[in-house]
């Protein structure tokens, strides 16, 4: 009997709420203007308005409090991690993090013991987009992934009503 209370629970409350939520999460992405190298001048082509980020709800925001998406484009070193992990932690949740470009994703070409191999070490990425660097419709693509990636997660998991006894 507890089972079938889950099952109607999950599928009849919390399936609604969660695909308002989340479709209301995808539809106003903010990314932080936030770019490291090379793979920066990309994202700001995708920002202009030959691609025009803003008809997809991507709106660049200047403070990580403003944000819920960080675009890591670029080289990270090893120097550099810890503030690029301070601005991830002034994030508000629910955040998400796009690794975009080869440096970003692996360490690129600098397998040097100041760089970082992959942004997967000191935050946790949802979405990468290869290419070195890659250009405005592989970030748009990448939004795109990001936004089907939050439609299909559970918007009210761990929220004090997801643990409300059934009677």
């Amino acid at each position: 009997m507890g089972g079938v209370n889950n099952t109607i629970r999950d599928s009849v409350l919390f399936t609604t709420a969660d695909s308002v939520i989340n479709w209301s999460r995808s539809s106003a992405l903010w990314p932080e203007t936030f770019g490291i190298a090379c793979c920066a001048i990309e994202m700001i082509s995708a920002g202009c308005a030959r691609y025009d980020l803003d008809r997809f709800g991507v709106v660049f925001r200047p403070s990580p409090r403003q944000s819920d998406v960080m675009i890591i484009a670029g080289t990270v070193t090893r120097k550099f991690a810890p503030v690029v992990r301070r601005l991830y932690d002034q994030m508000p949740e629910p955040r998400w993090v796009i690794a975009m470009g080869t440096c970003a994703i692996s360490g690129g070409v600098y397998n040097t013991y100041a760089v970082v191999q992959g942004s997967e070490t000191f935050v946790p990425v949802d979405v990468h987009v290869p290419g070195c660097p890659p250009r405005p419709e592989a970030l748009m693509h990448g939004f795109l992934l990001l936004q089907e990636k939050i439609k299909r997660s559970r918007a009210l998991a761990g929220t004090p009503l997801d643990r409300v006894a059934m009677p």
